[in-house]
């Protein structure tokens, strides 16, 4: 099995932004060391480049990065909240094992992004986004 066949979880950043998304992605990739990292799409604002976010761009994004073991989505304000809890309600739009993980949005990603590319399942990427909260800046 090459690092490419790898179950890997899944991750999602959905943001209000694409850019903001897109940065926060960037710079998980750039921390979490060389090697294989596990797969990671920015789902940021509306389908028309505006702020917002967009069931449809998450549910694309949830797909493009699901290897079978699960996807966790990150997300930064309140209504990207509420978007990917409808999408998990409606139970059809995202891929199986997908979850909403509550975790600050950049420490998270990386945290979650190093746990994920060693091959943490999804409880231990969930963890590690979560116990970003703790990071102290002091």
């Amino acid at each position: 099995m090459t690092a490419d066949d790898r179950a890997y979880v899944g991750l999602v950043l959905v943001s209000h932004s694409a850019a903001v998304a897109s940065a926060v992605a960037e710079l998980a990739r750039g921390l979490a060391g060389g090697g294989p990292t596990a797969p990671l799409a920015a789902a940021g604002g509306t389908p028309d480049g505006g702020l917002g976010t967009s069931s449809e761009l998450i549910a694309d994004a949830a797909r493009a990065v699901d290897r079978g073991a699960g996807v966790a989505l990150l997300v930064d304000l309140g209504s990207a909240v509420l978007t990917v809890k409808a999408l998990l309600a409606e139970g059809d739009e995202l891929p199986a094992g997908a979850r909403l993980v509550d975790a600050p949005f950049l420490e998270g990603a990386v945290a979650a992004l190093v746990t994920a590319s060693a091959g943490g399942d999804l409880d231990a990427v969930a963890a590690a986004a979560s116990e970003a909260y703790g990071y102290r800046k002091e």
